[in-house]
């Protein structure tokens, strides 16, 4: 019993990752809160600020899947350490960018230094929680993502306007490293379990056996359907607001900002949702559904510019309530010993729809289609509840055959 972690050993390296998670997510719109600044500085299309994004999740995307590998080889700790720190690195580089080349490389290192989070976040949670507050571990986890998507459009808009977007993103690199520093004194909370070897593995269950598993691909589709919707949400739904419904450009930001927000409390719901039920698949399916017709609603512009806000805030909130489902899912889908190249693998999945999601939803709007914006919003949502539905029943199967 000496060796079950407390409640206060749970809540700190819960805080510290989620710390580290919501840094990561900070740094997924740095570059997209200064589209109004960028465009008119470089010259730039809505297809060309959508090829950053690309740039950045792409490099993301690659790195995710391969850090998976490295994570469990080497441990999270080191591998989440070197991920914040390359962070603040990139926002140095694009403080100073002169061309839309330099914007490009600083979106490359950015992309780097996010692709570590997922899979190393979650093999700590997984090591060093214990299971019956690894549900809202996840929960903590998302919230702080949220957050961080949330809190980086007010800062760099507000210093943008303020002093210039240069200097909003020099200011930006102080956090990375501000946390960096936080974790490193705090570094034994997060010691990670002694590396798997491959001597250790039982027959049949190698280095990459876990690519077998149609569920793990199921959730990787899962991931990039959901990943590409919000990927038009991020990077385009203040500006689609704005033309759609001739609102201030304040109320459409404070519109995404509700999003994230909601996003964040429907987590917290999320977290007991998920703890008190075993049919995770069902409870995203509910949660997307209501989400995806509240966006086709919005598209439609059938409802007066004040209620962009709240229906925002309403799709946000149904899409956090299936955060902590959607982890737990992917988590018994996870072979043992494979926890950080399955996330890894999966998770690359999120990069991968983000990725895209910019460069489809940016050339809508360069033709004049904010209504199709949300539209697809509402389809790529929908789409990802037939993923998620194969990998419950999937899940379910293997759990019966093996009984």
């Amino acid at each position: 019993m000496k060796n079950e972690p407390t409640f206060r050993q749970d809540a700190r390296v819960i805080g510290l990752v989620g710390l580290a998670h919501g840094t990561s997510h900070f740094y997924h719109l740095i570059l997209a809160a200064l589209f109004p600044w960028l465009k008119p500085a470089f010259d730039l299309s809505y297809s060309q600020l959508g090829l950053l994004m690309t740039v950045f999740f792409v490099v993301s995307g690659v790195g995710q899947a391969c850090a998976g590998f490295v994570v469990d080889r080497v441990g999270a700790r080191r591998v989440l350490f070197f991920g914040v720190g390359m962070l603040g690195v990139s926002a140095l580089v694009l403080s100073v960018a002169g061309s839309y080349a330099a914007l490009m490389a600083g979106a490359l290192l950015a992309g780097i230094g996010n692709s570590i989070f997922h899979p190393a976040d979650y093999t700590l949670l997984n090591q060093r929680v214990s299971r019956e507050r690894l549900a809202h571990g996840f929960s903590v986890h998302g919230i702080s993502g949220n957050l961080g998507w949330a809190a980086s459009p007010l800062f760099m808009t507000t210093v943008a306007a303020l002093a210039s977007w240069r200097t909003a993103l020099a200011l930006a690199a102080l956090l990375p490293f501000a946390v960096l520093a936080v974790l490193v004194l705090n570094r034994h909370v997060l010691r990670p379990n002694p590396p798997q070897h491959a001597g250790a593995q039982q027959a049949g269950e190698g280095t990459l056996a876990f690519l077998r598993l149609p569920s793990v691909w199921m959730c990787f589709a899962f991931f990039f359907l959901t990943a590409v919707s919000l990927g038009g949400i991020q990077a385009f739904s203040s500006i689609g607001l704005e033309q759609l419904y001739g609102i201030s450009r304040e109320l459409a930001t404070s519109s995404y900002t509700a999003y994230m927000l909601a996003s964040a409390a429907g987590m917290v719901v999320g977290g007991f949702v998920g703890a008190g039920s075993g049919s995770h698949d069902r409870n995203i399916a509910i949660a997307f559904a209501i989400a995806a017709a509240l966006a086709l609603v919005l598209g439609m512009a059938v409802v007066p510019g004040w209620l962009a806000l709240p229906l925002m805030a309403l799709i946000g909130f149904c899409s956090g309530v299936a955060g902590p489902s959607r982890d737990l899912m992917i988590r018994a889908a996870a072979p043992k010993n494979a926890t950080g190249r399955v996330y890894g693998v999966v998770y690359s999945g999120l990069d991968t729809g983000l990725s895209v999601g910019p460069l489809i939803f940016g050339a809508v709007m360069d033709a004049g289609h904010p209504g199709w914006l949300f539209a697809g919003i509402a389809l790529f949502q929908a789409l990802a509840i037939g993923t998620a539905v194969g990998v419950g029943g999937s899940t379910r199967a293997v759990a019966l055959k093996n009984v």
